[in-house]
């Protein structure tokens, strides 16, 4: 009987023993959680909108990645490959989540630039800036000369190479602090007048600004019937400015009759690193709507119609000024900065 006894009290103990080892465990991996997620984003150069995404991440079993534009996909290599078709150059943001075997996540998002060559619209017309040397004279023209431009700025503009020269896949516009009939300061203003011009469309830009204060940075529209119906009845479409002394937003703008100068119509919006990265500066213009966007974000939008001048054909320009209405105050250390644009592309 006192065997059975000792018998019994060994059993029980086991089973004890079994049962909290069981729930110490139980309780371990019911508690596993993903930890160490890594993601990478790489997109293809060429065009297709292609786009690599690598994640990996100790104890997960599955990835769940979201694509930015409400497109995604379950995998469990953390291996995947997407295209993306909205024309231009877009940024999106991909999200990926790091499944465990348990249904606890976690969660890490990274930014990407894709370029899609055409997609849902065809290239009308572009400059890549591709060839060293002075700037392509069928698509280039300059607007030369000083005076303050209406604006009261303080830069002449040139065609000299100093002022504005395409080098390493990039038109660079840089301004100069050098005295030229009676201005303090040299730049360049490209315009492709009588060369290009289009009506509705989407236009891409992608650029790095100046960062010394009292430069004027811009990429912008003027219609074509200026020459015989005078500023602003022809219209100005102002895709990009960046004020003298503020570098951390840009502002789109539109201009017409009662809303000329300072009372145009648009909006700003905060922007890191405009002077260390590039950024794609896009307008979408149509019949219905004038839309301005940075890095394929939306920040103003106009509503179109036929009662202002915003329904005939446009030409480009972009250049850089200093000082004036917008440009404010140089800084009297200035000597001198430039805006680099990697492309313009235009879309029909």
């Amino acid at each position: 009987m006192r065997n059975l006894n000792n018998y019994l009290m060994i059993l029980l103990f086991a089973i004890i023993s079994i049962m909290s080892c069981k729930k110490s465990t139980d309780s371990a991996t019911s508690n596993l959680t993903p930890t160490n997620l890594q993601v990478y984003a790489s997109a293809s150069v060429d065009g297709t909108g292609i786009v690599g995404v690598t994640a990996t991440a100790d104890n997960a079993v599955s990835y769940i990645i979201n694509y930015g534009n409400g497109d995604s996909v379950t995998v469990n290599s953390g291996i995947a490959n997407y295209q993306y078709t909205l024309s231009g150059t877009n940024t999106y943001t991909i999200t990926v989540t790091a499944v465990s075997s348990t249904g606890l996540s976690v969660q890490q998002a990274v930014n990407v630039g894709v370029y899609v060559k055409g997609g849902s619209g065809k290239l009308f017309w572009s400059d890549e800036f591709n060839t060293d040397g002075a700037p392509d004279t069928t698509k280039w023209g300059y607007d030369i000369g000083g005076g303050g431009w209406g604006n009261g700025e303080l830069e002449y503009y040139t065609s000299s190479s100093s002022n504005s020269i395409i080098a390493n896949g990039a038109l660079k516009i840089t301004a100069i602090k050098q005295d030229v009939s009676g201005s303090n300061y040299t730049s360049a203003r490209l315009i492709t007048k009588n060369k290009f011009n289009f009506a509705y469309g989407r236009v891409d830009v992608r650029a790095k600004l100046p960062s010394s204060v009292g430069t004027w940075p811009a990429i912008w529209m003027l219609g074509s019937n200026i020459d015989a119906v005078s500023w602003p009845n022809c219209g100005e479409i102002d895709i990009m400015e960046q004020k003298g002394g503020d570098k951390s937003k840009v502002y789109g703008t539109i201009h017409y009759p009662g809303h000329s100068g300072g009372g145009g119509i648009g909006s700003t919006t905060s922007i890191t690193g405009a002077s260390s990265d590039f950024h794609v500066y896009s307008l979408d213009w149509s019949p219905a709507t004038i839309k301005m966007y940075v890095d394929n974000q939306l920040y103003f939008s106009f509503a179109n119609s036929s009662s202002v001048p915003f329904n005939h054909n446009f030409f480009c320009i972009l250049n850089l000024a200093m000082g004036g209405s917008f440009g404010g105050s140089v800084d009297p250390n200035f000597t001198s900065d430039a805006m680099l644009v990697d492309y313009v592309r235009v879309y029909k």
